[in-house]
């Protein structure tokens, strides 16, 4: 079966879905129906959301998973958290919340102390 496409390929708007079909009894409802604002976006933000999610938000899974490094997870988040349409969240984080990453194991040494130094 074939993922629904949340954008029109050609002009890009948001696209309705008319019909519904039962696989079982063949059923078939016509009507409009919206598509969430995840099977909106694009298939990048819904992998990592797929992820993220599989990993209950450990950042430590995720950066395993998809072999990327934390400023990349948390870069990769806060993209799909804007697709979604929710206002970006101030980057920096405080030195504090940065060392509680490195304390809880979702950040490394190294990490923490560029971001660190990025502040």
């Amino acid at each position: 079966m074939e993922k629904i496409l949340g954008t029109c390929p050609v002009c890009h708007h948001k696209l309705t879905v008319t019909r519904l079909c039962c696989e079982s009894c063949q059923t078939v409802i016509e009507g409009k129906f919206g598509i969430s604002k995840l099977g909106q976006l694009p298939e990048e933000h819904q992998r990592f959301i797929e992820i993220f999610v599989k990993a209950r938000g450990n950042i430590k899974e995720v950066e395993k998973e998809l072999g990327i490094s934390y400023p990349t997870v948390r870069k990769r988040l806060n993209n799909a958290i804007e697709a979604l349409g929710y206002a970006p969240r101030d980057e920096s984080q405080s030195c504090e919340e940065i060392l509680d990453a490195v304390e809880t194991g979702q950040l490394t040494a190294k990490d923490a102390a560029d971001l660190i130094k990025r502040t």
